[in-house]
């Protein structure tokens, strides 16, 4: 055992119960309190029901474009010398060091119909600011560092005589990469899409400049629980934001099974 692990797990342990598990453990007695009547009548409603799409639609949406941006860029990072790659590879974290609200605003001004790109695609009947598609625009942004720092130290590492051996013997370039390359760095993939589904879900600050927070048309769940907070109505952002809470845990649990199927079945251990 290693000298002084009982204070050192005694502090973890309590530092975690006070920034996570404790303020759980509020939202989900608040939520208790209501009968299930109310808990029911809370989560039907209209406004509430579509800012739940639109909040656990577009997270998913966005995860998944990001898994497909982020295999193009870790790859590109990873496997060819360019002129920029650092720089490139620094502004791939820029959505870590940027606040949330002046990503928002620089959006929202880029996509605005008389901003830079806004004025190009309004032309093409493409309107993206204070619409959905502005959300789904936002989500990506801030979505990608996470695939792309979660894939790139394991394709970093991937042994490349395992590609040699594969030509070696006969596979293509797509053989190689399907039956070789792909089963180790699934994992990581299935960890990054996972990352960026559940900081889009719950983000906040860089979407609502850009989303115009429209009720049943552009209004996200983390909106909804601020809106019924300042409206003193505690019940219904509590129920919201342990439903919200819930279905998150699910879908990662989700995630993580297919994460360990995977490493079970390439012979790699967590």
């Amino acid at each position: 055992m290693i000298p002084g692990f009982g204070l050192t797990m005694g502090l973890t342990l309590l530092w975690l119960s006070l920034i996570v598990l404790i303020p759980l453990a509020g939202l989900f007695f608040k939520t208790a309190e209501l009968t299930p009547d109310r808990i029911w009548t809370i989560l039907t409603a209209t406004r509430t029901l579509n800012a739940l799409k639109i909040s656990f639609g577009l997270s998913l949406i966005a995860a998944s474009i990001n898994l497909v941006l982020g295999a193009v860029v870790v790859w590109a990072l990873v496997r060819y010398d360019f002129p920029g790659r650092r720089l490139l590879d620094a502004l791939v974290d820029i959505p870590f060091a940027l606040p949330t609200a002046v990503a928002g605003i620089a959006l929202t001004t880029l996509y605005a119909e008389n901003g830079w790109l806004g004025s190009l695609l309004a032309p093409l009947g493409v309107k993206v600011s204070f619409t959905p598609l502005g959300i789904l625009v936002a989500l990506i942004f801030i979505g990608l560092p996470f695939v792309v720092r979660t894939v790139q130290p394991v394709l970093e590492d991937f042994d490349h005589e395992l590609e040699e051996a594969a030509a070696t013997l006969g596979a293509s370039r797509w053989t190689t990469i399907r039956k070789v390359v792909l089963p180790t760095v699934l994992p990581a993939f299935l960890t990054g899409f996972a990352l960026a589904f559940a900081r889009a879900v719950g983000e906040y600050g860089s979407v609502i400049f850009i989303a115009g927070n429209l009720p049943n048309v552009s209004e996200i769940a983390p909106l909804l629980i601020v809106i019924r907070l300042e409206e003193f109505r505690y019940a219904d952002a509590t129920t919201i934001a342990a439903t919200m809470l819930v279905a998150s845990f699910a879908l990662l649990f989700v995630i993580n099974g297919l994460q360990r199927w995977s490493q079970a079945r390439t012979g790699r251990a967590s």
